[in-house]
């Protein structure tokens, strides 16, 4: 199995938290034998605006060095100023399209193939089928121009987030509406805690279809350490063939964690459950 770690909790979203160099980041995760990075696009390590073509090249080339891959990047869709896809504001909308589109550049720069797409929100009053059209075009938008390159979009369904795309049967559905082949899905273990679902269920009925995997405890934190017992996770992962990176998306809830040992602790016990399975 390959397992990535997201960038959130070295970074400052979605809480400022002490923040990282990206170059430690890269060489730390590296060295606990992460095979990836899911490289948030926020500030201060990746906010694509920020970062010319040289410094794009130095991001990979310190991957390279390490030996680690690029697993996926990582917009901020839906919340904070400017960035809801599925906005009633048409300048918002044509805003984040562009966005994204320089997103697919940078993933191109770095050798990843995979972007995950957060379809946003409506606010109260507002049309949920008229904001999933306009989520929908966007994505559609993005993922031709991501075709050309490569690249793969990624829907991840976020329930405890947002109030449009919330189950994977939403994603499935926005998904097939793309009518696109890099059109994909994922789920996130914590979004099907919100939802008092098992994870366990939802990878054996999406089967092949699973394209990548968010996982944390109960709260966001790393597996292992809040409860769940994820062997029936990792045992379905492996009947259904699972080829993506098990990615932890934890750690980034309080100032006071530590990610670093949180992401020790998680590929640690991971491994631990690998080693044994059927």
């Amino acid at each position: 199995m390959k397992y990535s770690c997201n960038t959130w909790a070295f970074s400052s979203y979605p809480n400022w938290l002490p923040a990282y160099p990206l170059e430690q980041v890269i060489e730390r995760l590296a060295s606990m034998g992460y095979d990836a990075i899911e490289l948030g696009c926020t500030a201060p390590h990746a906010w694509p605006e920020f970062l010319d073509t040289q410094q794009r090249s130095t991001i990979r080339k310190l991957a390279k060095k390490n030996h680690i891959n690029f697993s996926t990047l990582l917009p901020v869709t839906g919340p904070g100023p400017g960035n809801n896809p599925a906005s009633g504001n048409e300048k918002e909308r044509r805003w984040i399209t562009r966005h994204l589109l320089d997103i697919c550049d940078f993933a191109h720069e770095l050798e990843c193939k995979k972007i995950l797409y957060v379809a946003g929100f409506f606010i109260h009053g507002d049309s949920k089928d008229e904001a999933w059209n306009y989520s929908l075009e966007c994505l559609q938008t993005v993922a031709r121009y991501a075709q050309g390159k490569g690249i793969s979009m990624i829907i991840e369904p976020t329930s405890a987030d947002s109030n449009l795309v919330e189950s994977i049967d939403d994603a499935l559905l926005m998904k097939r509406q793309s009518g696109l082949s890099n059109v994909e899905v994922m789920f996130d273990t914590f979004h099907a805690f919100y939802r008092s679902e098992q994870p366990v269920e939802h990878i054996y009925r999406l089967g092949t279809e699973l394209s990548h995997l968010h996982i944390s405890d109960y709260d966001r934190m790393g597996p292992g350490a809040g409860g769940f017992d994820f062997s029936g996770v990792m045992q379905a992962l492996k009947d259904t063939g699972f080829d993506g990176y098990i990615t932890l998306e934890a750690g980034f809830t309080e100032r006071r964690l530590q990610p670093f040992d949180i992401a020790r602790r998680s590929i640690e016990y991971l491994k631990n459950i690998e080693k044994n399975l059927k």
